[in-house]
């Protein structure tokens, strides 16, 4: 799930350039960074209504629109960030210390500093960003779309079809690679302009800690859940094997990808009906519910805007009505990958989803809005401040509020179960709840971690997807249901590849959201199992959560996550804590079992 807010994407950056032989003066640095800032500002709003009219709308015409913005936004950004470093070692206010840096930590795709290379780099990120979103395959007679794709490989037990499916989708994006290598070398050659060795490194700088220490923490918080995957996933692999026998699916070893439900096997909670538990069964189904009391996209999303308001935020403005895209249109191609923008960076915030009535929508549309109204919050921050503590904080703040929102406490509060079920039904729940979090955080890990060995050239061009399966294998336990082409470029069937948005930013968010919802249950005074806790209609949690909102970027995110949480350190330590019944459930399932790949 993406979100399209520029001044909220930002990376950080060493030294750039020398200074000038006149000696900055911290008053000199003050205004500079004010005239900086209403730049910024002013073209943040024409980059995004371009980029809005083109994710709408995709035609030739508006990808040159797109890319010519974006360009512009470019050639902008690295100008402003030379400047920046006129004051590198100038003692200026910490305000100012502060905004320089954002400054310098704009982009998250840096392009060269030489004439032409912006408007080339910016051509082939939207043209990488449309061959994806308009990508179809021919099956079974029928021109299909991803969506199609994700139909089928959610309902389908044909292991044949879900191979050929699979398959299918994926021949989109060899055409993509030779576009992507050469972003990459550009990429790089502008990361390198801004004094870093590749593009990578770049990115892991943007955590108020230095790049190493921050791959760390992430294998620090990998190692803190990976036991419960593994647990996950020697379950989930026994049921598959009874299912389809050792043909298809053997009982030791990797899984076949395609049998998880999901394109990228990022989350399994599509074949809940092959791994739920036996002689237990949920005694209600979420998209029944939903469509048993008639919900269509638009109470899909003003439902999801009543559990904010339950909170105390405002509601919605009407202009969201307005302009958003709520459902898919018929009449022209649309990216309908899910994403929130703020197109204003002040009120004019609106969503982009192709919404359907059934549980994963019902969840996402929380999940976007929550993106919504922390923009919202943190729009009377000075521009530079207005974005995210940091990128895993904007995905966690939504899915926070899903957490309660797939809750059967919250469902009941909202009228759509007349009962809570017991505790007999807390492993069928947790379990449903696994098969997407829990099955989501290898995967969260590991795309980013393939991107770093690209930009590091580790990985040529050539070893892509050898090097793409490696990694599945490793962190996921998966494998594909064939052999790969050899022109195959299987990382480029996954949106924020081509899209180029870093994914880390999804691994932090599932710790995050667990991090938070702990919290505001504690607020609450909630005294049940933490997976059954509801913080719907509590103002005292929501007024102590906007506080954390507010904030945006305006100071280190370790004192952000404190302000809400009262630690200031990312902990894994709550989804231990949410899914502890589940984990000794699974371990006594998995007895006798050889587990591991």
């Amino acid at each position: 799930m993406r979100v399209r807010f520029l001044s909220g994407v930002f990376v950080a950056a060493l030294t750039i350039g020398a200074p000038d032989a006149h000696a900055q003066t911290a008053a000199e640095a003050k205004a500079f960074v004010e005239n900086a800032e209403a730049e910024a500002a002013a073209m943040s709003q024409y980059t995004n209504r371009a980029a809005w009219v083109r994710a709408n709308f995709i035609t030739a015409d508006t990808q040159w629109l797109d890319s010519r913005a974006s360009g512009q936004e470019k050639e902008m950004v690295v100008r402003l960030a030379r400047e920046a470093a006129r004051f590198d070692g100038v003692a200026v206010d910490p305000v100012t210390a502060r905004k320089l840096k954002r400054i310098k930590l704009y982009m998250t795709i840096p392009a060269p500093d030489r004439p032409g290379a912006a408007i080339e780099l910016a051509t082939l990120a939207t043209k990488l960003n449309s061959t994806y979103s308009t990508g179809k395959f021919a099956y079974a007679g029928r021109t299909l779309t991803l969506n199609d794709a994700e139909d089928i490989l959610a309902k389908s037990r044909d292991p044949a079809e879900t191979k050929a499916v699979w398959e299918g989708w994926h021949t989109i994006s060899p055409v993509m690679k030779p576009d992507y290598a050469q972003m990459v070398a550009l990429a790089n050659e502008g990361a390198r302009g801004l004094g870093y060795a590749d593009t990578g490194a770049l990115w892991r700088d943007g955590y108020d800690m230095a790049p190493d220490a921050f791959a760390a923490e992430t294998d620090r918080l990998w190692k803190q859940v990976e036991p419960f995957y593994r647990n996950l996933h020697c379950y989930v692999r026994a049921r598959l094997n009874g299912k389809y026998g050792d043909a298809v699916q053997a009982r030791t070893g990797p899984i076949r990808a395609d049998l998880l439900g999901n394109m990228w096997a990022q989350q399994w909670g599509n074949i809940y009906d092959i791994v739920a538990p036996k002689g237990v069964a949920s005694s209600y189904d979420l998209t029944q519910l939903l469509t048993d009391e008639g919900y269509d996209a638009t109470r899909m999303v003003k439902t999801g805007e009543s559990f904010y308001s339950s909170l105390g935020f405002a509601p919605l403005p009407a202009t969201f009505w307005e302009r958003s895209l709520i459902v898919r249109p018929q009449d022209r191609e649309v990216v309908c990958h899910a994403s929130a923008w703020d197109v204003d960076d002040a009120d004019d915030i609106r969503i982009k989803m192709c919404t359907k009535v059934n549980a994963e929508d019902f969840y996402t549309v929380h999940h976007e809005l929550g993106h919504n109204y922390y923009q919202r919050a943190y729009s009377k921050q000075p521009y530079l401040f207005r974005g995210a503590a940091n990128d895993g904080f904007h995905e966690a703040i939504g899915d926070f509020a899903g957490l309660s929102a797939l809750t059967p406490t919250y469902l009941k509060q909202i009228g759509l179960l007349q009962t809570v079920p017991g505790p007999e039904e807390d492993i069928p729940f947790l379990l449903k709840m696994a098969l997407d979090k829990i099955a989501f955080l290898p995967f969260g890990l590991l795309v980013d971690r393939w991107r770093w060995d690209v930009f590091s050239g580790k990985v040529a061009p050539a070893q892509y997807n050898d090097a793409w399966w490696a990694l599945r294998l490793k962190y996921q336990g998966l494998t594909p249901p064939g052999p790969r082409p050899a022109d195959a470029f299987d990382p480029g069937a996954k949106y924020h590849v081509p899209g180029n948005t870093p994914y880390t930013r999804y691994f932090l968010a599932h710790i995050y959201q667990f991090q938070f919802h702990r919290a505001a249950c504690k607020i609450a005074g909630w005294a049940g199992p933490l997976h059954r806790c509801s913080v719907f209609d509590r103002k005292d949690v929501g007024e102590k959560f906007n506080t954390m909102l507010e904030a945006g970027r305006s100071q280190p995110w370790p004192q952000t996550l404190e302000s809400f949480t009262g630690e200031d350190r990312t902990d894994a330590s709550a989804i231990i804590a949410y899914f502890q019944p589940l984990d000794a459930w699974l371990t006594r399932q998995n007895k006798g079992e050889r587990c591991g790949w």
